[in-house]
């Protein structure tokens, strides 16, 4: 019997459906963040003391830099599932980009955007 070259249809159907709900969460929470980012959300402490304003700019400096990079991790995150849709529709989903052969259902369940199984990505670092 020939090796599995590629997932089937039915199987590349499941995985859209993952990728579809990650994606929907996703793309949530980035607005949460880019809202939290734009001060949408509007609760500010202009009216407060002087004193207290100095530390909470500190404090909103330090938050605003990890929002960013919240927002940077989770604008890639998304960019990963969009590009792991493309390769469902091109029927090149799961296939491990420097082997060749099928990533482990499991591993695309749990990192749907995947292009290496857990071998290569471990191989590869080592390089």
């Amino acid at each position: 019997m020939a090796e599995k070259t590629r997932y089937t249809d039915e199987e590349l159907e499941e995985f859209r459906v993952i990728i579809n709900e990650k994606l929907e969460v996703a793309r949530h929470d980035y607005n949460q963040i880019m809202k939290s980012l734009t001060n949408e959300d509007g609760n500010g402490v202009d009216d407060t003391s002087p004193t207290y304003k100095v530390l909470e700019e500190g404090s909103a400096t330090q938050s605003k830099e990890e929002l960013m990079t919240q927002a940077a991790r989770m604008q890639k995150f998304i960019q990963g599932l969009e590009a792991a849709l493309v390769r469902i529709k091109n029927k090149t989903y799961g296939i491990d980009r420097i082997t060749g052969e099928l990533i482990p259902k499991e591993r695309l369940r749990a990192v749907p955007h995947a292009t290496l199984s857990v071998q290569s990505k471990e191989a590869n670092k080592k390089h």
